[in-house]
């Protein structure tokens, strides 16, 4: 495939596509029935099986290690797999689609994260230390990686851009979901640590393999191989900003939306323990409840914001808002001094993630430089999510230590209004976008 750029974008040349505006890019048969129903319980327990470690299971089991240590175990884990992650998005992306084997371009991939999220909770529930402890860690979140490439290319693969906003809903509120999920079924075995790691990954592995058994993902020819050299090397992890600036625009903002996600993910657990003084033994269900909360909200707009972008065919008024939204219910939590309000302010977050989620993957695939072979820039693009949990733990102690005091050592409404405020500047990197309403 070739490309002509226009405006400084990346698009596909018209003189060489033979794919029309309703037909996916990737040019495949379609889904088959009970498509988007697979594609949700593959995204939902693959966020379970990476989320209830990040928000809850790590912190116990970090605990249960190194007492007096626990959040800098829990940073040096995070920060660890999260830069795995960073590589293992675009590799993966790259040989997705370029994959030619008997079973598919995606199927693989889907296969591998369910192998590796069983080896990540078996690691995790064994480990006797930090780097035991961290090995673990990096292959959850390689797992997570492979399944996600897979996940998020098989919505260009086979639904056309118009029809791409529900597709896109789920995926993006497989995140809540999958940890609202997680930690019911955590917080219904807790305090039973080896049943809280082991479920969720389970249903993680499930997901994976089920989906994989009923994706219709034919065999890439070999003469339809994107080419490979060098150069092509070297961008497996680079898009060239001035030739696809939209891209840029879009993976900056997500980037900084994500910054603020992660501030009040990885240290929700610590916050409720240390600020609002719930026992250990009470922070599970605290974490549920409050997740729980949010996912309700994302449930409740998400769907609505799906829909409603693919019928007035905009994306970037509803990514905006959402932006909006989310920073506000940040700057919120920073100062609540009750578990009931801060309640409500995640259910202020959870409102601004669902409409973020149910649009912005669909946005993303509107602008991607290669429309065909969409896994290595989807890769590229979720390291923008992902960056954020190694930056945010490996700055979190310099923020948390602003203004601290004997009496609070920790200052996390300092750390959740750095979120609120890279939240907002994502918000405006929004606008500069050209290529999609």
């Amino acid at each position: 495939m070739t490309t002509s750029f226009h405006h400084g974008e990346s698009r596909p040349d018209p003189a060489v596509s033979t794919l029309d505006d309703t037909a996916p890019p990737g040019g495949g048969p379609g889904p088959r029935s009970g498509f988007l129903f697979g594609l949700g319980f593959a995204a939902i327990g693959t966020a379970m099986a990476n989320l209830v470690p990040l928000v809850l299971t790590l912190s116990i089991k970090a605990t249960e290690i190194d007492p007096r240590g626990a959040t800098t175990v829990v940073s040096i884990v995070a920060s660890v797999g999260a830069l795995c992650s960073l590589i293992a998005f675009p590799v993966f992306g790259r040989l997705s689609d370029r994959a030619t084997g008997r079973l598919g371009r995606r199927r693989p991939f889907l296969l591998l994260g369910a192998v590796l999220f069983a080896a990540g909770a078996a690691g995790m529930l064994t480990a006797t230390g930090t780097a035991t402890l961290t090995a673990a860690g990096v292959v959850t979140a390689i797992g997570f990686s492979s399944a996600t490439v897979a996940l998020t290319a098989v919505i260009p693969d086979q639904l056309a851009p118009d029809r791409r906003g529900p597709a896109s809903a789920i995926v993006g509120l497989s995140l809540p979901l999958g940890a609202v999920a997680g930690l019911f079924v955590a917080q219904l075995v807790s305090p039973n640590l080896p049943a809280m790691i082991l479920l969720p990954a389970g249903i993680g592995v499930a997901g994976c393999l089920l989906f994989s058994l009923t994706l219709r993902d034919p065999r890439l020819p070999a003469d339809r191989r994107p080419p490979f050299g060098w150069t092509d090397l070297l961008g497996t992890f680079w898009v060239n900003p001035r030739r696809s600036p939209a891209f840029a625009w879009a993976w900056l903002s997500r980037l900084l939306l994500f910054s603020g996600v992660a501030a009040i993910q990885a240290y929700q657990a610590f916050y409720l323990m240390i600020v609002l003084r719930f026992p250990p033994e009470r922070v599970a269900e605290a974490v549920f409840l409050s997740t729980l909360v949010l996912t309700a909200a994302a449930l409740v707009f998400a769907p609505i914001a799906g829909r409603v972008s693919d019928r007035v065919g905009r994306r970037k008024p509803f990514v905006i808002a959402a932006a909006l939204i989310f920073a506000v219910g940040l700057l919120l939590a920073a100062f609540a001094t009750s578990f009931p309000f801060f309640l409500f302010a995640i259910g202020v977050v959870g409102l601004g993630q669902g409409v973020y989620f149910a649009v912005d993957i669909a946005l993303v695939t509107q602008i991607l430089p290669d429309p065909a072979n969409p896994a290595k820039d989807l890769g590229l693009m979720n390291i923008a999510s992902t960056l954020p949990s190694s930056i945010v733990p490996a700055v979190a102690p310099a923020i948390l230590a602003i203004g601290a005091t004997a009496a609070a050592p920790q200052n996390f409404a300092a750390l959740f209004t750095f979120g609120a405020i890279t939240g907002l500047l994502g918000a405006v990197l929004i606008a500069p976008i050209r290529g999609v309403r």
